[in-house]
């Protein structure tokens, strides 16, 4: 057993903050609440600094002490630290003076931000004896699950709804994982997991573990603060689906805060969604914290389409203390959001990328983020995963026979003429 960590103390209640152990449990006895990692932010801020974090590996376990973990990581040691791309030609199209991409469409293994959640989950489902680990997902968790606990020599399980992109879906089959396709939505996979958690005892990432998965997006944040030398953006862009990558890259920035990592400087964070599946977003705009459900989603952002979101009320809250709003997008308007990147930036994410730039885009041109001001998206998969999206909506193969004479009638006269 790992020696208890000196920094990750405990499992703290979000509502009522009662205290429990750092074990297998997610929800407060008294009232409810969400249970998240709580830490000795002093001990943190004597035992780090940017020198010692410079001199540490570029991946995401090199804010360790910040993470909820006793020991040292021994799965995804090559997760994170993905670039941030300073995105000139797209910030000229949107008409704002200075845009980044933080591109997790490279995150090793799976192409995805989930990597990062999944590296701290199962690092410490590892830590708590599991030796079967499962999740519910929209597609890149059970990729990710798949992948990690494949290295780790776990059994795993993932469910999904039984309409996933079969990107998606052959995507964690590779893997060797148990893959269950369910007749429903997102929802109601989540609901069957809880059950299945309570009575046969294994490590769900996105349940009785979600204290410690939720963690690993904050080193989406503390990467970004890293990247741009120790300072924080002053508007940052996050899809959401449930909402909780918003809340810790938000947690991620006060935190930096608070050990003294960055100066505090004003931020705002603002949510993106798409039209068919917005309950955060539409909740933001009533001006209410109060997050209807969306009974069946109807978006080709499958990631993003959680009609429950089980961290609405807290993102909605971190939107307004930051001065940051919410938008959402059609379909098309997500195509678009997709091809803009792709032909500005040369980043080719998958519909949930799409959902950040055209959500972006209209924050922009609505003044919600000035143009003379700082921002940066969050890209969180690549496109290669939702490829049916895009299927017919970006040109077409332009065949010719093997000779010069046939390229230079087919093509190359033909584009000189309408470039005249």
């Amino acid at each position: 057993m790992d020696k208890p960590s000196p920094y990750f103390t405990s499992l703290k209640c979000r509502e009522c903050g009662r205290l429990y152990p750092k074990q297998a449990i997610h929800v407060c006895d008294f009232d409810f609440g969400p249970l998240e990692a709580a830490y000795d932010y002093d001990a943190i801020r004597a035992a780090i600094s940017r020198d010692i974090l410079r001199g540490r590996r570029r991946r995401m376990w090199r804010y360790r002490e910040l993470l909820p973990i006793d020991g040292e990581p021994t799965i995804g040691l090559q997760v994170g630290f993905t670039p941030l791309v300073k995105a000139g030609r797209l910030a000229a199209k949107l008409g704002v003076r200075s845009l980044y991409i933080k591109n997790d469409t490279v995150n090793y293994p799976t192409l995805s931000f989930k990597d990062r959640v999944v590296s701290v989950a199962l690092n410490r489902a590892k830590e708590l004896g599991f030796q079967t680990v499962a999740c519910a997902s929209t597609g890149n968790l059970a990729n990710s699950v798949a992948a990690n606990a494949a290295s780790a020599g776990l059994k795993s399980y993932v469910l999904i709804p039984a309409d996933l992109e079969q990107g998606k879906v052959l995507g964690s089959l590779v893997y060797g994982t148990n893959v269950i396709g369910i007749h429903g939505a997102y929802d109601q996979v989540n609901r069957l997991c809880s059950e299945i958690a309570g009575k046969y005892g294994w490590g769900f990432v996105n349940v009785n573990l979600r204290p410690y998965y939720a963690e690993g997006s904050k080193t989406m944040g503390f990467e970004i603060c890293d990247q741009l030398e120790w300072r924080i953006p002053r508007h940052t862009v996050v899809p959401m689906a449930s909402g909780s990558l918003l809340t810790k890259i938000h947690k991620a920035y006060n935190e930096f805060i608070r050990v003294g990592l960055v100066d505090s400087t004003p931020f705002s964070i603002h949510g993106a969604q798409a039209t068919g599946c917005a309950p955060i977003a539409h909740a933001m705009k009533r001006g209410t914290d109060i997050v209807k459900p969306v009974p069946k989603p109807d978006t080709i952002a499958k990631s993003l389409a959680i009609g429950t979101p089980a961290d609405g009320y807290y993102a909605i809250h971190v939107m307004k203390e930051s001065g940051g709003s919410a938008e959402d997008c059609t379909d098309e308007e997500i195509i678009e959001g997709i091809k803009l990147l792709a032909e500005y930036e040369g980043i080719f994410a998958e519909t949930a990328g799409g959902v950040t730039v055209a959500c972006a885009k209209k924050l922009i041109e609505t003044g919600k983020i000035p143009r003379n001001e700082e921002v940066v998206l969050c890209i969180t998969g690549h496109g290669l995963k939702t490829q049916e999206a895009l299927a017919g909506k970006c040109g077409e193969l332009r065949l010719i026979k093997p000779s010069l004479r046939d390229f230079e009638e087919q093509i190359y006269n033909k584009d000189a003429a309408l470039a005249t």
